[in-house]
């Protein structure tokens, strides 16, 4: 049944992530180079304190345009309201989250970032399980 896959199963768990104190200028040089939108900001604990999007970037580009004050750093501008998901969710739960407008989630467990689920990684996890199943019915 789907509603008994996990997050665990499908999450990405070797993600780009940023320190509060990186560079603006470097992050979107990483986001830009490894071709996504966004990602967490750890510390050196590996806990999730935010992330940084294409939006927050744009936001930390154009203040420095308005103020003369190019640059800065990730925590300056990342989002520090995040919400996660934990690796036992299951899918279903989280498909219901990502109608309501979020693409993608921090994986959290023992209050640690240990990777990023998405829409795109529910699509794959609904494919197989589609897939199983009908292989099971040409089978019986």
């Amino acid at each position: 049944m789907l509603k008994s896959i996990k997050v665990r199963d499908y999450m990405t768990r070797h993600l780009v992530t940023f320190r509060s104190d990186t560079d603006l200028f470097t992050a979107i040089n990483r986001l830009l180079e490894h071709r996504i939108s966004g990602a967490p900001v750890v510390d050196s604990q590996g806990h999730l304190i935010g992330l940084l999007s294409e939006g927050d970037c744009l936001r930390g580009i154009l203040s420095g345009a308005y103020y003369e004050a190019t640059g800065g750093t990730v925590s300056t501008y990342m989002t520090t309201e995040v919400e996660t998901v934990t690796p036992e969710a299951d899918i279903i739960e989280l498909s219901e989250r990502f109608l309501r407008g979020r693409r993608r989630l921090p994986v959290i467990e023992h209050g640690r970032l240990v990777g990023q689920i998405s829409r795109c990684d529910v699509l794959r996890a609904v494919k197989e399980f589609a897939q199983h199943e009908q292989g099971t019915l040409e089978v019986g």
